[in-house]
């Protein structure tokens, strides 16, 4: 994933005349918009859930690392030199990172730089795996993951995926999985020994730039999103690799989750458009309900204490009469317009 400043794809007309389609009927709505402006593009949004904090990393020259009360989405506090397209918080050492080349160490209580941290490659995505306290630092040139000790913030070691990470998900028992968006599989990778051990083939499904991951754990269920040649969520055995089903989501998808909770695989996506799929069991799955949201809303985290979904936008201005062609896959927008930058929360 890459910051979000101006995004590509089908005009923006599209984007409004496609949400009358969508359905809005189910259990979930919008409970609130906080506009709370401020420079910087965006691209991953995460949740210290213990601490009750949204971090919101912020890209650009006058990014910054900004940071809410995850219960109210009232400010809380910046950290103004730390510009960076995703970040996350160790709950244990309470030690925050952010994918700055080299990367931030930062302390999450006082917000204070505690030091950097050579990588090489370009620092991308990033996963906090609580199995072994561990920050994993995705990019998409070589090494494609980089693995940082989150109490010590050294770096244990460095592994070739196989191709270009996106989102990746940690079972919490050591093993990490990754969906690689250029080659329409799913890495398996030992946590422990930092070594892959399986690349789950998707590519019979015909399906390209590859894009969330997202896990249910209990009864070991793979959902891997991707954008082409038509949003889909490819449904996947995590033990074996066997492809279940497939199901449609938005376009532009974009960050994923799974709520143990409440059973749904969860995601967001540049449409302006949250997709909710509810696991009835191992073996059957249905698209619950979608949720029109607002253009550009395709990163999204789960608040795993209250089952809130949290987002962020931009409001958008025309789209240039010269705009460049759509990319394929990804939605077209407008400039975004001066101090819109917007938090949502989703809810029942």
């Amino acid at each position: 994933m890459r910051p979000f400043c101006l995004a590509v794809v089908i005009a923006a007309g599209i984007v409004m005349s496609s949400s009358i389609a969508v359905a809005q009927n189910g259990p979930y709505k919008v409970l609130k918009t906080v506009k709370v402006g401020g420079d910087g593009g965006f691209d991953y949004i995460s949740a210290d859930v213990e601490g009750r904090r949204l971090i919101v990393p912020r890209s650009g020259p006058m990014g910054q690392v900004t940071v809410f009360n995850l219960d109210t989405l009232e400010p809380v506090g910046t950290i103004p030199t730390v510009k960076s397209g995703g970040a996350v918080v160790d709950p244990k050492s309470h030690h925050g990172f952010s994918t700055t080349k080299p990367i931030t160490m930062w302390d999450s209580n006082t917000l204070q730089t505690i030091k950097t941290i050579d990588v090489d490659g370009r620092p991308d995505g990033i996963m906090f795996d609580p199995y072994n306290e561990r920050v994993w630092v995705f990019s998409h040139m070589p090494p494609y993951a980089t693995v940082i000790d989150g109490k010590e913030g050294t770096v244990v070691g460095t592994l070739d995926l196989g191709g270009q990470p996106e989102e990746a998900v940690s079972d919490g028992k050591g093993t990490v999985y990754v969906n690689i968006t250029d080659k329409a599989n799913v890495a398996v990778v030992d946590a422990k020994k930092l070594t892959v051990t399986a690349h789950y083939d998707l590519s019979s499904k015909g399906v390209d730039n590859g894009s969330g991951l997202s896990l249910d754990v209990k009864n070991h269920i793979l959902f891997a999103y991707y954008r082409l040649p038509s949003p889909q969520a490819v449904i996947i055995n995590a033990e074996n690799g066997n492809i279940i089903t497939t199901l449609p989501t938005a376009m532009n998808v974009d960050t994923v989750g799974f709520n143990p909770a409440t059973m749904e695989a969860i995601s967001t996506a540049g449409e302006g458009v949250i997709v909710f799929i509810k696991e009835n069991s191992p073996t059957s799955f249905v698209v619950e309900q979608k949720l029109q949201t607002m253009p550009g809303a395709r990163n999204m985290v789960i608040d795993t204490k209250t089952n809130h979904v949290l987002s962020m936008a931009f409001e958008y201005g025309p789209l240039p009469a010269n705009a460049p062609p759509p990319v394929a896959g990804r939605i077209a927008l407008g400039p975004p317009l001066p101090g819109s930058f917007t938090l949502l929360m989703v809810g029942k």
